[in-house]
């Protein structure tokens, strides 16, 4: 089977990372041809740096990508077509998928090709109801599938690769490896390492501040970005780029480079914990079993914050009090552009570094997004 994977990038790093990780997970272990058809391929580029901007068509780790522009190409479809967040396919395209032969034979007759629009990643209730669900189209002979990735077993899950548990652990073995590669000293046992990956919304300046008045010393990694702006602004300097320190108080802030996905992966194994956005990141920092702040992507009429309280009802489940009070005051606060209290969120780190490796454990006995894609579409 062939499967093409249309992505249009709109939260830069979101969007696009997960459907490079789908695809990759998708050739590495399913052994299928995988065709990603991307629209912004500079901001594929940064978290995976082999992506050559410039060219039209290139082969990435056993995965062909297309640059994704109008007036689109003619392309035989693919068996399985991913339209990944709802991105819409081409009029053009579409077209073919209904012209088109259809895609294998079974014993029982033939089998038309099949779409699925891959859906954001959301905690409420109503999306195990519309997991799977069909939708014909309204004048042509196509039926789109919707699947939505999830936490429970009647979700499709989350992106898991069978080596990351191993990968990860390997890489604890020797934390110290990262920060050599970084020109950073190892931190101090009573440190509180952070990495911060957030929106340029997010009250960056109060949690810094509430940082460098902390009870106990935080060093802080930023990525150089948005945020590496805010954070200059409440330093009181122009910039701050990769490489640049500052100290105030109990805070230590590293400005570090952007990184690939692998890369990052391996910064939120290190640190004790992760602030995150989005999707992509979000679930990576999961499966990194370390507290986690979550800023979620923000929508209009503040329609976000419903999917926010949502995850933070299924994540604090089995929290115990007053721990779980501390995580959804802090999410609340970072969602809302208000100060955080920082010291009243890590005073509970033991628990909630217990609740983390127990929450990750839970998600695993869940089959994975890659894997519940593939069986889906074997079932057709």
């Amino acid at each position: 089977m062939r499967w093409d994977i249309f992505c249009h990038v709109v939260d830069n790093y979101g969007d696009i990372g997960i459907c490079w990780r789908l695809a990759r997970q998708l050739v590495t272990e399913f052994d299928i041809s995988v065709r990603m058809l991307v629209d912004d391929l500079g901001a594929m580029q940064r978290i995976c740096p082999a992506i050559d901007p410039r060219l039209a068509v290139q082969n990435i780790r056993g995965v062909e990508i297309l640059h994704w522009v109008e007036p689109f190409a003619d392309l035989v479809p693919a068996d399985v077509v991913i339209e990944a967040f709802g991105c819409e396919l081409p009029p053009r395209y579409v077209a073919a998928m209904a012209a088109a032969s259809p895609r294998f034979s079974e014993p029982e007759g033939k089998t038309d090709r099949i779409w699925i629009n891959l859906e954001y990643l959301s905690a409420e209730q109503w999306v195990e109801g519309c997991h799977g669900l069909a939708s014909p189209h309204p004048s042509l002979p196509l039926i789109k599938y919707f699947f939505f990735p999830g936490f429970t077993a009647a979700t499709g899950g989350l992106l898991r690769e069978a080596e990351l548990f191993a990968l990860r652990d390997a890489s604890r073995t020797d934390p110290a490896g990262l920060w050599r590669e970084l020109g950073i000293t190892n931190p101090a046992a009573d440190e509180a390492t952070v990495s911060l990956f957030c929106y340029d919304s997010a009250p960056i300046s109060d949690l810094l501040e509430a940082w460098a008045g902390s009870i106990s010393p935080v060093r802080c990694l930023l990525p150089e970005g948005t945020a590496s702006a805010s954070a200059a602004s409440w330093a009181g300097i122009s910039r701050l780029a990769a490489g640049d320190s500052i100290q105030r108080g109990n805070l230590i802030l590293h400005v570090i480079p952007f990184m690939s996905q692998e890369n990052y992966d391996h910064l939120l194994w290190a640190c004790d914990c992760n602030f995150v956005r989005g999707e992509d990141s979000f679930v990576r920092a999961q499966w990194a079993v370390r507290p986690i702040v979550w800023q979620i992507y923000p929508q209009q009429e503040n329609v976000h914050l419903i999917k926010l309280e949502a995850f933070l009802d299924l994540y604090c489940q089995e929290l115990i009090e007053p721990a779980a009070d501390a995580v959804r005051a802090f999410h609340r606060s970072w969602n809302n552009n208000e100060q955080p209290d920082w010291n009243c969120f890590w005073k509970y780190r033991d628990v909630l570094q217990q609740h983390a490796m127990a929450w990750a454990e839970r998600l695993a006995q869940i089959p994975n997004l890659a894997s519940s894609l593939v069986n889906f579409c074997r079932n057709r």
